[in-house]
């Protein structure tokens, strides 16, 4: 089904593989009458030109990229644009589109979510920006349909930014990778290297882009192939796939932990770009007659059967049938998983879910930027045509993408069958992704063609003793367990006849309600804040040495982001940087908050000037035991925060919460075995906060204990790679080594100066 090379590969016109080895220059050379460098080859790929043509630097090495749009969502924007404005923002200097599809509902936080649209509409309008209203589009298919072009790169503050199906290398980060393109600064990043996608093949009636999707996840997500990295999709099964298929396939690429993602273009794509009114964006892109790659991931697309990733994690995938086969093993199975994921904090239970040998799922749901595509959405009607789903516990909801996907919807019939069907169909909302709609009853199993199955991502509390649960699967397969009145049953099990429906996009719908400066910037706007909205606290920069104190130990071998900052209903708060803090760790630690504002108090009274020796015997006893070595340390000269230890933080979203949030509690630093993603590792620096790695098996310090760094702001401004710690006990001070990867001069200096907002003052 799918092979992943041990080495690097080289593809010769598109269509040949050469693995990489001591064989591989003469096998290259017979076949195409020349040698070729494999630094050369390197630079054949579509990835390398794209990145080539955005890089500002002289260094293909060091890379310092220049976007050609952004976009954020009305979670994220808020928290940028005042981040850019405490940095001197004047204008947007590249087209820049704020959506509002994930605070859509004002169910929590009264005004809150309106008024974040509203300072979103005339930021819009002051600094020369789109917006796109409520209900109108997801950000993802907004940007499929009005931004993407062919070679171009985009930034968005949503992990799930992946336009590489349309020939758009685009990126999810955290915030302040956008505002640095906002101030006109650059994208920094060593050359990622590049692994190949070869897809062959064409999928079976019943399959579609989200089982391809899951199967890709579940075979390099563990084992890191493709962390960082850039996936190139190339092959002869390209042709085989819609466009639909293609994008559904690409924007879970997020799951792998890659970097980015590109595809080879062809005649679908121009016709998807002629479709949309934009056929100048449109443009062929091939790798070049011999392209290497530093990996390659062979995708038998015929071999393919509906898959479905059980809970708490995209990448714990089995296939339907296999479920089905075996289902009291799988069930156990993955209520032993649940252990760890859930720190044992409520009885989790799948097995009561069978009923008469089947698995019984309580509701179904089509929605979002991975489910809500035109494509997906028609067949699942068509597989619901003329049945019903039945009078008992299960749901279907299905979210259309945008509103002119909706529209054809209604005149092509597919919203007429899937209401006789009994499913529910709203308007454009990301909601159902992240845990802020459409949340299923305390124990109840959700299947949903959406991005993500993280612990809470449907909405339930473990701290109120709630849990219901997420399965990813296809729209076809849940389509089919809804017709089954929701028991589990794959799509290729019914005898379906899918119609073929031609897309016609209104770009009057956009036109009518879209905002669209045109670039265009009107400073005597007045920007409009709602009480919520609040600007981020002084954050001071970083002193000669440090003393941090731990105040969470995680040892689940992935922290996700939703563990770090609850997604769902605090969603509302992003816009307060201080109430938001207070969920943090709200579900994985939840006497985190209380703990590090125990040091933050000391902190800034330390920086009021106040004689923290003597106010806190904690402090007093601290530093007696550091000037046993250290005479020269004094509360004048060393700084008091907080830290965590988690194995590998930072999996799954961009949002730069799950750093700054701890950074306005006094955070100073992570450490970690590594990181999950490089946009968690950048949102630390981005917000003064530093970090550090250490060796796995290597844990000398424990929960609540306290480490002094000595010489901290000189190790990073001499680029140390290795820093001597000391765990400060009653015994005295026990050393250690901390790690720091490489840090460019740019992150070196923000991390020096407190966080980027001061950068940026500075530089002014």
């Amino acid at each position: 089904m799918i092979n992943l090379l041990k080495s690097g590969a080289y593809l010769l016109n598109g269509s040949e593989i050469i693995a990489e080895g001591p064989q591989a220059a003469n096998e290259i050379k017979s076949k195409t009458g020349h040698e070729i460098e494999k630094t050369d080859a390197a630079k054949q790929t579509i990835a390398y030109g794209i990145l080539k043509n955005h890089n500002t630097s002289n260094s293909m090495e060091k890379l310092k990229i220049k976007f050609d749009k952004l976009t954020s969502h009305d979670i994220t924007f808020v928290g940028i644009i005042q981040t850019a404005r405490a940095s001197g923002l004047e204008k947007f200097p590249v087209p820049y589109v704020l959506t509002n599809c994930h605070n859509s509902l004002c169910a929590v936080g009264g005004t809150i979510n309106e008024d974040d649209h509203v300072f979103g509409l005339t930021c819009a309008k002051k600094y020369g920006g789109v917006y796109v209203p409520p209900h109108q589009a997801v950000i993802h298919q907004f940007a499929r349909e009005m931004l993407a072009g062919a070679g171009k790169m985009i930034l968005g503050s949503d992990s799930h930014t992946r336009y590489g199906a349309l020939g758009t290398m685009a990126m999810g980060e955290g915030g302040p990778e956008l505002v640095k393109q906002l101030l006109k600064q650059t994208y920094d990043i060593n050359m990622p290297g590049v692994v190949a996608v070869y897809l062959k093949g064409e999928p079976v009636k019943g399959v579609g882009p989200q089982d391809v999707a899951l199967a890709i996840i579940q075979a390099v997500f563990a084992n890191g192939y493709v962390k960082n990295k850039v996936m190139e999709f190339v092959g002869p099964g390209v042709a085989n796939l819609s466009a639909d298929f293609r994008i559904g396939i690409d924007v879970m690429t997020t799951e792998t932990t890659c970097l980015s993602s590109i595809w080879q273009t062809d005649e679908t794509i121009k016709e998807f770009y002629e479709i949309h009114g934009r056929s100048e964006e449109y443009s062929c892109l091939k790798p070049g007659n011999c392209a290497y790659y530093d990996g390659l991931i062979e995708v038998d697309l015929s071999s393919i059967r509906p898959m479905i990733a059980m809970p708490f994690h995209p990448s714990n995938v089995y296939t339907i049938d296999e479920v089905n086969q075996n289902l009291g093993d799988v069930l156990r199975e993955v209520e032993k998983k649940a252990i760890l994921s859930l720190d044992g904090a409520v009885d989790y239970k799948l097995t009561d879910k069978i009923v008469n040998g089947k698995l019984y799922v309580e509701q179904g749901i089509i929605a979002g930027c991975a489910g809500g595509g035109f494509e997906n959405i028609c067949v699942a009607s068509d597989i619901l045509k003329g049945s019903n789903i039945g009078s008992d516990e299960f749901t279907l909801s299905v979210y259309p993408a945008s509103t002119p996907i909706y529209m054809e919807l209604v005149k092509n019939g597919s919203v007429a069958n899937l209401m006789a069907a009994g499913a529910v169909v709203k308007t454009a909302f990301c909601g159902p992704c992240f845990g802020a709609g459409d949340t299923p009853a305390n124990n109840a199993f959700s299947i949903r063609h959406t991005t993500r199955n993280f612990p809470n991502r449907e909405g339930s509390k473990l701290q109120n003793g709630q849990i219901s649960s997420v399965a990813l699967m296809d729209a076809r397969s849940i389509a089919a367990t809804a017709a089954n009145k929701g028991y589990l049953i794959s799509a290729t099990e019914l005898p379906t006849e899918y119609g073929k429906y031609k897309y016609y996009f209104d770009q009057a719908i956009y036109a009518n309600r879209v905002f669209d400066s045109k670039g265009i910037a009107d400073p005597e706007v007045e920007i409009k804040f709602g009480p919520n909205i609040k600007d981020w606290p002084d954050m001071s920069a970083l002193t000669e040495n440090l003393v941090l104190k731990v105040v969470a130990e995680i040892h689940d071998e992935v922290t996700t982001t939703d563990e770090l900052i609850p997604s769902g209903e605090t969603s509302s708060y992003r816009s307060n940087p201080l109430g938001l803090a207070e969920y943090t760790l709200s579900r994985k630690d939840p006497a985190y908050v209380g703990r590090a504002k125990e040091v933050k108090c000391i902190e800034e009274d330390r920086t009021a000037g106040e004689k923290i020796r003597d106010k806190y015997p904690e402090v007093l006893a601290i530093l007696d035991n550091i000037n046993t070595e250290f005479k020269e340390v004094n509360e004048k000269n060393t700084g008091f925060g907080s830290t965590i230890f988690a194995v590998k933080p930072g999996d799954g979203s961009a949002r730069e919460q799950a750093a700054s949030c701890q950074k306005v509690l006094g955070g100073w630093a992570n450490i970690a075995n590594e990181y999950a993603t490089k946009r968690y590792r950048s949102n630390l620096i981005n917000w003064g906060m530093l970090p550090f790695v250490i060796q796995r098996g290597e844990l000398p310090f424990k929960n609540l204990d306290s480490i002094f760094i000595p010489n901290i702001r000189k190790a990073v401004e001499e680029k140390a790679s290795e820093m001597k710690a000391y765990v400060v006990s009653e015994k005295g001070l026990v050393p250690f080594t901390l790690q720091m990867d490489e840090l460019t001069d740019e992150e070196r200096q923000i991390i020096l100066r407190g966080c980027l907002i001061n950068y940026n003052r500075v530089e002014e």
